[in-house]
Parts: structure tokens; sequence; C-alpha cells
């Protein structure tokens, strides 16, 4: 095993300061080679990760694995290229969007919708970037793609720690750390989905040809050999704050009592995207039947959307005990999970976290008979010390849902963001759910709510899953996190724009669907998004935005919109 890694390394280290000053026309063509081999191989991709987590192939849920794998990744190479290309010319990274300062000075840059075909395929949505202290509109600039502003750059090797449940992950990742940041990279597959590795080696082959990319294969000592090695100087994880508290102060007694003297055995700079307990606030106001129903799908989606395996899935549904529809979105949430086919519990541990999470909570309902039930525990005491729910990532198919006493919107949503940064664990993503005549109510306070809020990924009327999907935006826990008290992580990740000082991303959607938006007075086209787990033609829609991707162009268009349609 050794002997392996250390023959991986050992090109990435010869080849890290060419890496870093290569010149930025050779880096696109590297990019142009992997976006051509993604598009090639997407088939194989899906299909390998379908078999992986047991999905039928023709089943609509094969929409997640074309959304989350081939077709992230190909969106965020073409969002890379356009940022590449405009620093190679000496233009302007950021034109064409829109930037604003909020009260107090805190810049704020919209990042999506980048061009026309961004405003059809999400119409209606917006994403924005807010920037920490210091930076300015005067300075804005200086804060981007500062990479390509040295003269002559270190190079670096970064380790990467791959994902085991979306597979544009690993991909994603290595994007990051070589084109965003200079660094060369070695992969550290995770076992649970080892099997695309071959295939994200044929995707890459230019740059492992070149030598300033690797990929390797083993379970935990490879990764503890890794993390020590005298080759790698930098690291980087997507998984638990458990496991990077493990690498980071090491295991038993004795890691437990580094920690706590912050005394860590691993120094080298080390990113992190951890997870955590994201909530979903569902805001008074005047919601139909319709709605009702629309929106416990949309909470349905944030909670088991890849089976529930994500680190940005909601775990705690956070409502307003004095208003009617709360009851009636739960009683609709739960015929909603009822009415979604069981799937396979592909990740390990799941049993026990679910088992764990029933113990902790004798009232929770075991709502079917599969290997590793789905639940839902409601009514949990927002009050409660130490609540297992808001202090434990669930990773499974397990929701819990609590009442604030508010139940006025403005008081609600003020009251809704002090409980989440006090009371639940990590920073990652939180959701608001709000009627577009309750945003009218709350006008400035939502936007005040939102800069209060200590989460580094916002959804206003959408899944922060989006947010993840988004190249433009950037993907990682909200700052401040140590590496004693790590959360949901340090850094961040995607950020195509190469922001240096990001705070948090915020992505805005419609809370109707198109077409009943418009009997509603919200005029946008975008129907149910195709990563909702109740789309019947997600598959379709999944794939045609893949092709859609790998080659921008009307013709794609219509096709695209009958599948999306026809949900």
């Amino acid at each position: 095993m050794e002997a392996t890694v250390d023959r991986a390394l050992a090109p990435l280290s010869e080849h890290k300061h060419e890496w870093a000053g290569l010149g930025i026309e050779r880096k696109l063509r590297y990019l142009e080679a992997v976006r051509t081999a993604v598009a090639a191989h997407a088939d194989e991709w899906v299909r390998l990760a379908l078999t992986g987590k047991e999905i039928p192939k023709h089943s609509p849920l094969a929409g997640e694995e074309w959304i989350s794998g081939p077709y992230a990744v190909l969106i965020a190479i073409n969002a890379l290229t356009k940022t590449l290309k405009a620093v190679a010319a000496g233009g302007d990274v950021l034109a064409g969007t829109k930037i604003r300062t909020r009260a107090g000075g805190q810049v704020v840059v919209e990042v999506f919708p980048g061009d026309v075909f961004d405003k059809l395929l999400l119409n209606g949505y917006r994403a924005e970037v807010w920037m920490q202290d210091g930076v300015t509109p005067a300075n804005l600039r200086d804060h981007v793609a500062s990479f390509y502003k040295q003269a002559e750059p270190a190079g670096s090797v970064a380790l990467i720690l791959g994902a085991g449940n979306i597979s544009s992950i690993p991909p994603l990742d290595v994007l990051t750390k070589m084109f965003n940041e200079g660094q060369v990279a070695i992969v550290k597959m995770n076992p649970i989905n080892d099997y695309l590795g071959p295939l994200f080696e044929e995707i890459f082959t230019d740059l492992i040809d070149g030598g300033f990319l690797r990929f390797v294969y083993g379970g935990g000592d490879v990764g503890a050999y890794l993390t020590n090695h005298d080759l790698v100087d930098t690291l980087h994880i997507t998984g638990s704050a458990h496991t990077y508290n493990k690498i980071v102060f090491g295991t038993g007694e004795a890691g437990a009592d580094r920690l706590a003297n912050n005394q860590p055995i691993i120094t080298k700079p080390f990113t992190s995207e951890l997870g955590g307990v994201g909530p979903t606030f569902v805001v008074p106001g005047p919601w139909t039947d319709a709605d009702l129903a629309y929106q416990a799908e949309h909470l349905a989606t944030q909670k088991f959307h890849n089976a529930g395996f994500n680190c940005i899935a909601s775990q705690v549904l956070v409502l307003p005990r004095g208003w009617t529809g709360s009851d009636r979105l739960v009683e609709e949430l739960r015929r909603t999970i009822l009415a979604i086919p069981p799937r396979e519990a592909y990740y390990p541990g799941a049993d026990e976290r679910q088992l764990a999470a029933v113990a902790k909570h004798p009232h929770a309902e075991v709502l079917d008979g599969g290997p590793v039930p789905r639940t839902l525990i409601t009514n949990i005491d927002p009050n409660g010390t130490d609540e297992y729910s808001f202090t434990t990532e669930f990773f499974g198919g397990v929701y819990a849902t609590t009442q604030l006493p508010e139940s006025e919107p403005i008081d609600f949503v003020r009251a809704a963001v002090e409980f989440a940064n006090q009371k639940l664990a990590g920073t990652l993503g939180a959701q608001f759910l709000i009627h577009p005549k309750t945003l009218q109510h709350l006008g400035p306070v939502l936007d005040e709510a939102i800069a209060d809020l200590e989460y580094g990924n916002v959804g206003v009327n959408t899944w922060t899953g989006a947010g993840y999907l988004l190249p433009t935006a950037t993907w990682g826990a909200y700052p401040g996190h140590t590496h004693d008290d790590i959360g949901s992580g340090i850094g961040v990740v995607h950020n195509a724009y190469m922001f240096d000082w990001p705070e948090k991303s915020v992505t805005h959607a419609p809370f109707h669907p198109f077409p009943r938006a418009l009997l509603n007075g919200e005029f946008h086209l975008s129907p149910k998004p195709p990563w909702f787990v109740t789309h019947r033609r997600a598959d379709k829609a999944g794939e045609r935005l893949t092709r859609f991707a790998a080659q921008p162009g009307w013709r794609h268009l219509p096709g695209l919109f009958a599948a999306a349609l026809r949900h």
C-alpha cells in the first residue's frame, strides 16, 4: 500500500510548481478535454451509479444521478471556462453581474442567472454571493481570482478525501483545487463509490498523463498514510465532523484529550465540508391546499433525495405553532413520504442511525417496514437542552419537526433564525418556505434575517441542494469555524467566480410551480424541478439537461422542456 501511494505522489510533487505556473490557455485546454470526456462517459457514469445504489435503470430516480453527477460537473466546467477566459483576456470576471450593497455595507453579487439559457432553464431563480466584512465595492475585484494575480505562485499537492454519496463531489473538488487554487491533487476514493474511480481516471486522463492528478483506493489505512505523508501539502474532506476530528486529533481518549486542548497532530491547511443539522423554516401565510401538497413534495425532496444521504438534507422542519397550516403540512408530508417508494439504504450505518434516533424519541413514527424504515419525529420541544435531533446529523431517512410559539410572520422569521443559530449543530444550509404575499409583508425583514442566519448556504423557496448545483455559487459552511470546533467545516468549493472572502450564498426561487404560478401572480416558467423525488420524468429531464450542458444550444430546449413539464 505505501509503495503504491508513494508512486502516486511522486509525480505530483515533481510537477506541482509547473501546474501552478502553467499558462491559462493550457489550463483551458485541459479543462476542455475534461468537458469532452465527461460528455462521452456520461451514460456509463450514470449506469455505474444506478448499479451501485441499486436504482432501476428506467426509474425516474435515475434523474438524481444525471443531475448530481455528470450534469453538475459539466456546468461547473462551463462556468470555470468563462471565468478563466476573462482572466486570460485581462477582462472583468464580474462583467454582467449585478452588485449591490446592503445596509451596513455588505457587498452582494448576483451570480445567477448568467446568460439567456440560465434564465430559461431555471426561470425565476436567482443566486447571490454575500461577502465577508472587509470586502467593499471598491476592492471587490481585488478579491476575485487572486491565485491568478500572483507573479510566481508556489505549487502544492492537495489530498482530496472523496465523498461516498454524491458522485459529482470528487470531480468538483478536483476542479476547485486545481483550477481555482492552482494545486495538483491526489484523490482518495471513498470505498462506498470507488467503482467510479476508473471512470474518473478516464475522464481526467490528460491531467493524469501530465503528472498533475492521481486517484488512489483503499480504506482508512490508506487515508491515514496519505494525511501524514510529507509530500501532501494540503487536505480537503467531504464527510463528517467526527471523521475530521479523528484525522486532525487522533482517536480514542488520547484524541479526545488533544481535541479538548487544541493540540492537533495534523497542522497542514485543511479545508472541509462536513454537513450538519439542516433546518427548513415554514413561514406562516395564506397557503392553499395545493400549496401544502406541493411544498410537502418539496420537503420530502429535501429529506429523501439520494435516499436521505445528503449532508445538505433538511433534518428539522421548523413550524409556527399557532398557524393552522402547520399540522396540515405535516400530514401532507407524511402522505407524500408514504407514496414514495422505499430506497436501498446503500450508505453504511443507516440502520444504526435510524435506531438511535428512535431510541432517543419513543414517540417516533416508523412509517414503513423497509430494511431501514423511514421515520418521522414530530413536535420536538424547541426548548429542549441537548436535544438529539438538534445536535446529531441523522444522514438517512429520519425527519424531525418542531414548533415555535411565534405565529406572526415577522416574529416567526426572527425567532426561527435565533433558534437555528443557537440550537442546531452545523452551519451548512438552511431553507425558508414563504408565500409571495408573506414575502411582501416581510419586506426588509427577510434580508435582515438572512444576514443574521449563520449558515453558508440559504435557500428561499428552494432547497439549498440547488445552491450546490449552481457552480457560480459558493459551497461550504458559514465562516468562523476553527480546527478544534469544526462545525460544518472551513473553506468553500465550486465558486466559479473565485471569490476570496465569501460569507454565504443565497438562492431564491418561485413559491408556486408553473403554470399554477400564473394564477397566483408569479410570472415565471419553471415547473416542478426535476430534482424533486416526485417528478415522474426526472430521468428524461436529467439526461436531456446533461446533453444540453455538454453542447449548449437552442436545439436541445424543446425536448428538455417537454420532459420537465410532463412531471
